[in-house]
C-alpha cells in the first residue's frame, strides 16, 4: 500500500514537470521568435497588407475576411474561424487544410512551434 501511494505520487509529480503550462498553452515570447518565419509575408500592424494579410487580431476572426487583402476563393469559402484547433491544423500544413489557398508556406511541423506562435498571435489584439 505504501509503495502504491509513493508510485502514484511520483507519477503525478513527473507529469507536472513533463506537461508544463508554458508548452501546453504555448509561450508567446518563444512564439514571437517563431513568427519570424511568418513575417516575410505577414505584418502584425492592423490593416497592413504585404504578401499576405495582417495577422493582427487573427485569433477568433473568420478566415478570408481581413480587410485590404484579396483572398483566394478557397479561403473565402472555407467557413473557418481561426480558433486554436483550426490554427493548429492550418499551421501544420496550410495547403492540405485549405486546398487552393495562396499560402505558399509549407507549415510548421513542430507542435511546440505551433503552440508558441498561436500564443503569440493571441497577444495581437
Amino acid at each position: 500500500m505504501k509503495f502504491s501511494a509513493l508510485f502514484v505520487a511520483g507519477l503525478v509529480t513527473a507529469a507536472a514537470f513533463t506537461i508544463s503550462p508554458a508548452h501546453a498553452d504555448g509561450d508567446a515570447k518563444a512564439g514571437k521568435r517563431v513568427f519570424n518565419k511568418c513575417a516575410f509575408c505577414h505584418a502584425i500592424t492592423p490593416g497592413k497588407v504585404t504578401n499576405g494579410p495582417s495577422l493582427h487580431g487573427v485569433v477568433g476572426r473568420k478566415a478570408g475576411t481581413a480587410s485590404g487583402y484579396r483572398f483566394s476563393p478557397a479561403m473565402q469559402k472555407s467557413g473557418l474561424t481561426w480558433d486554436d484547433a483550426n490554427l493548429q491544423k492550418y499551421l501544420e500544413n496550410p495547403r492540405k487544410m485549405v486546398r487552393g489557398t495562396r499560402m505558399a508556406f509549407t507549415g510548421l511541423r513542430s507542435k511546440k512551434e505551433r503552440d508558441d506562435v498561436i500564443a503569440y498571435l493571441k497577444t495581437l489584439k
